[in-house]
């Protein structure tokens, strides 16, 4: 590996200012909706009694699973000693931390009464895998900002493999921990299952170097920076690989609930009876997410197209988000089975009404896109701020086995 430089992107370019004031506009059109959202109550909303994690909550998961799946980069030069990977690791780093912080935003301003987060981050129920989340979270950030100091100062390089191993184990933790919100939750037939923990891991990894992706290509555009085909191979064909573990996972989940008779209702629901949710799975899942990219990463005709590569990421964004929505609003919309195998009239809990419907408002949309806003504008900043690119990217730069 040769020596890389790093420097701070110029900021003086039309895409430079444009990012900003859109990710401003959409920054205040979350605002404005949190507001209105605390202000008339969440009635404005799509949620309801029976639909309580409604569209914020998708776009606060997505963001906070990607966060800790975009750190693979780092994680893979500093765990693995794959020192390929080691002029991307700052970029990766930094991106955890923005994506996280865009995430939890979302949940912030989504509870309607922001202050009361004191009270979560003050007392702790330690049986309750929310209250494990604050502190799995709020670690994350700190352990990830060290981590980009020991990358950053000469003096620390010492300690940069233990903080990457601390930072992979943390962030595998703090993923398992997301999945199992789902995984733990009994009352509902889509959700319990110890396979959700290991579904979240494996679509974290891919939704976060899908990000890691379309981030590298756009900055090396917008700053002219050098970038090899050599370097994108790698992280293309992981993107791939990655892409087939989700797939596995997800086959896996819905194999074993139709093996259990008493899930057959909710299977039959997401995956032919459940109108969008449905939708979602084969089309924007299973489809757009996963057939489309793999087509795109890995067939002769597309393979060696940036394009194809920035298409496939964005598929891949488009399928993580589908799968998401399918699995939690899915998940909620189907009724409670609270006596199985019991033919029950009225109980009062909503386990005899029919599939509860769910329409996202518009202020649950324009909060949700403000997360991104939010972490788009800290990774812009950041990059004009503090030297986190290197200023080439080309092949015989990074590594001397690329020959010209």
């Amino acid at each position: 590996m040769k020596n890389v430089t790093y420097c701070v992107i110029e900021g003086k370019s039309p895409g430079f200012y444009g990012g900003i004031a859109v990710s401003l506009l959409f920054i205040s059109l979350g605002l404005f909706a949190a507001y209105n959202m605390e202000h008339h109550g969440h009635a404005i909303t799509g949620m309801t009694n029976q639909i309580v994690w409604g569209m914020p909550h998708i776009f606060a998961i997505f963001l906070i699973v990607a966060a800790s799946g975009v750190l693979n980069v780092a994680s893979i030069s500093s765990v693995f000693r794959k020192v390929f990977y080691s002029p991307l690791a700052r970029l990766s780093a930094l991106l955890a931390i923005t994506l996280l912080i865009g995430g939890l935003s979302v949940l912030v301003l989504d509870l309607g009464r922001p202050d009361r987060l004191i009270i979560a981050m003050t007392y702790y129920n330690f049986k309750s895998i929310f209250a494990w989340n604050i502190i799995l979270y709020n670690g994350f950030i700190m352990i990830c900002a060290i981590y980009l100091w020991f990358m950053m100062e000469r003096r620390m390089q010492r300690y940069y493999p233990t903080a990457g191993l601390i930072a992979f184990i943390w962030r595998l933790i703090l993923t398992t921990g997301t999945g199992s919100i789902f995984g733990l939750l009994v009352a509902r037939e889509a959700y319990q299952t110890a396979i959700m923990a290991p579904l979240f891991i494996a679509l974290s990894l891919s939704l976060g170097l899908a990000i890691f992706l379309i981030v590298l290509l756009i900055d090396c555009w917008e700053t002219h920076c050098a970038l090899g085909e050599g370097v994108l191979h790698r992280p293309k064909t992981l993107l791939g690989v990655l892409i087939g573990a989700v797939f596995y996972f997800v086959l896996a989940y819905h194999i074993s609930h139709l093996y259990f008779t008493g899930r057959h209702g909710v299977e039959y629901f997401i995956l032919a009876g459940g109108g969008i949710y449905t939708v979602l799975f084969w089309g924007g899942y299973l489809f757009l997410g996963t057939i489309l990219p793999l087509l795109l990463l890995y067939h002769d005709r597309f393979t060696r197209s940036r394009a194809s590569i920035a298409a496939a990421s964005i598929l891949t964004l488009i399928g993580g988000f589908s799968l998401l929505y399918v699995i939690i609003i899915g998940g909620q919309a189907y009724p409670l089975e609270i006596f199985p195998g019991m033919e029950v009239t009225s109980s009062g809990f909503f386990d005899d009404s029919p599939v509860h419907p769910y329409t996202p408002s518009v202020w649950e949309i324009m909060l949700g896109l403000s997360g991104i806003a939010i972490s788009a504008l800290l990774t812009v900043l950041a990059l004009r701020i503090m030297p986190f690119m290197p200023r080439s990217l080309a092949d015989n730069d990074i590594d001397e086995t690329f020959k010209d």
